[in-house]
């Protein structure tokens, strides 16, 4: 499989150059609060990054990444960079592959909103989850790597790398399906009678809790930043989501991508795995517990909840892009994807036991 650098990504993702900060002011604040600094200072903007807004920092000896809040009125809790920040600092301490937090902003009088600063890791950004640059053996260990790296993350506990507070204690799945039911309604436009159905039902058919761990929240091939030529994951970046909570619920976000509808970007449903080389939804959790020795039970109802979030998410996106804070023009497209994700989620809450 042919290398390439994590800048080298398809070109509507390539950093541009921006004047949208004020370079001076966060040249000098990266001078004070990020050691080994030295300008002078380019500033590029990813074209991705829909919910917080992402920049390439180049100095003549290196590159940074910096993250931050959207201008404008935001949904209550969203875009937490400073919890992101957090975990990766934490996670990076307990030899867990993430990049390296240099510094955190609260001032938002240097750029105008809260962001902080990280190392640019270098390696491959792999967009295409159908990986047509690899030979089927390739793609069977870039699906493996996806499964250890979380598996890592799961079987490390939170009280021991400096998270045991990191989040609420107990009801992970009710808080959650309040908290995107509330962002949702926040954001709502045309009626959904699916996502309806489901913001009545899920939170009258919750799963058993089991013991927290810290989840990442958004767990896709594409957070991930992979070596140069190794099948193996040398970061996973954007932690806005993360917080403590039932781990299936990261495991059963990355198997989404098998069971989305086929017009999602990156869906497998309609694949020929075997002859891509790669795992079944059967075969990667087999790995996973083999990995974590976790058991994996209420799977339709899991699959359920996290196709209703991301629907959720995409209608924020979507209110986000109407009222002129969104970051991305893809976020104008963001609302054509909730009917259909909301349909294929109700559809298996009626596998798990929902009443139609």
């Amino acid at each position: 499989m042919r290398p390439t650098a994590a800048t080298a990504v398809p070109e509507t993702a390539q950093p541009a150059p921006t004047d949208d900060l004020d370079g001076g002011r966060l040249e000098s604040w990266l001078a004070r609060a990020v050691e080994g600094y030295a300008g002078p200072l380019e500033v590029r903007r990813f074209a991705g990054g829909q919910s917080n807004p992402t920049y390439q920092l180049i100095t003549p000896h290196r590159r940074y990444v910096l993250r931050r809040k959207p201008a404008g009125p935001l949904l209550r809790s969203a875009h937490a960079v400073d919890r992101e920040f957090r975990a990766i600092r934490a996670l990076r301490d307990a030899g867990y592959p993430v990049p390296q937090a240099f510094a955190l902003c609260d001032d938002d009088s240097v750029i105008g909103s809260m962001f902080y600063v990280m190392e640019m890791v270098e390696g491959r950004i792999l967009w295409d989850g159908r990986l047509p640059d690899a030979t089927p053996t390739e793609r069977a260990a870039i699906y493996d790597a996806q499964i250890q790296v979380l598996a890592r993350l799961h079987v490390l506990e939170p009280q021991e790398i400096g998270l045991a507070d990191f989040g609420p204690a107990g009801n992970y799945y009710g808080r959650q399906v309040a908290r995107w039911t509330k962002q949702y309604r926040a954001s709502e436009q045309d009626p959904i009678p699916e996502m309806d159905r489901l913001i009545d039902w899920l939170p009258r058919s919750l799963p058993p809790e089991r013991p927290a761990r810290v989840v990442h929240g958004d767990f896709r091939l594409d957070n991930m930043v992979f070596h140069p030529s190794e099948p193996r994951v040398v970061a996973v970046l954007d932690w806005e989501l993360s917080t403590l909570g039932d781990p299936i619920a990261d495991l059963t976000y990355l198997l989404m991508q098998w069971v989305m509808p086929p017009g999602e970007r990156n869906s497998l449903l309609d694949a020929d795995l075997a002859a891509l080389g790669i795992p079944d939804v059967e075969a990667c959790l087999a790995r996973y517990g083999e990995l974590t020795g976790q058991s994996v039970d209420s799977l339709d109802w899991c699959f359920a909840y996290n196709l209703f979030r991301l629907a959720a998410i995409l209608q924020g996106v979507a209110g986000r892009f109407l009222a002129g804070n969104a970051s991305s023009e893809r976020a104008a497209r963001a609302a054509g994807r909730v009917r259909p994700l909301a349909m294929t989620a109700w559809q298996f809450a009626l596998k798990a036991g929902a009443r139609g």
